[in-house]
């Protein structure tokens, strides 16, 4: 009997799937879209194909620390995380960043670690800012005809 050949893709992903322990989250904030690949490292965080202390503005990069911070680096010093952010400014792809980091970390525990110290982790995390973990559901107000923004209407005269 005639086996069938596997096709190149399905060997690569085969591969691909028994090497390597990855997950793959997004973090929002308005427009600002952060997805974050979560795997096996050496405590790696890079943003956009740069490492995470480049970050500017420089003010906002103490933000992206924040998960690092709080859990400290011994949960972070054996996973990889590289994240791609676009959309938004720049307060907002921080923020999402921040949000993709956290819901990386709490996503590998759960996938590959243990459910205790995932929990352990989102505790920690929720009772600090819960926007770590759950998206802003805040968006902009779209204008309307009758004013110049959303909610204001044009000054009205009687006589």
């Amino acid at each position: 009997p005639v086996r069938p050949r596997a096709t190149r893709r399905s060997r690569l992903l085969s591969v691909n799937m028994s090497e390597s322990q990855s997950v793959q989250v997004f973090g929002r904030k308005k427009t600002a879209t952060a997805v974050a690949f979560c795997k096996k490292g050496r405590g790696l965080i890079k943003v956009n194909g740069c490492p995470i202390e480049l970050l500017e503005p420089e003010i906002l990069r103490l933000k992206t620390f924040e998960p690092v911070l709080l859990l400290g680096q011994a949960k972070f010093s054996d996973v990889d995380i590289r994240i791609r952010v676009k959309g938004g400014g720049f307060t907002s792809q921080i923020y999402a960043i921040r949000q993709a980091i956290a819901k990386s970390l709490v996503a590998y525990y759960q996938k590959y670690v243990d459910e205790a110290s995932k929990k352990e982790i989102k505790d920690i995390l929720m009772a600090y800012d819960r926007t770590l973990l759950v998206a802003d559901p805040r968006r902009c107000e779209s204008k309307k005809f009758g004013g110049p923004s959303a909610r204001a209407r044009y000054q009205k005269s009687y006589r």
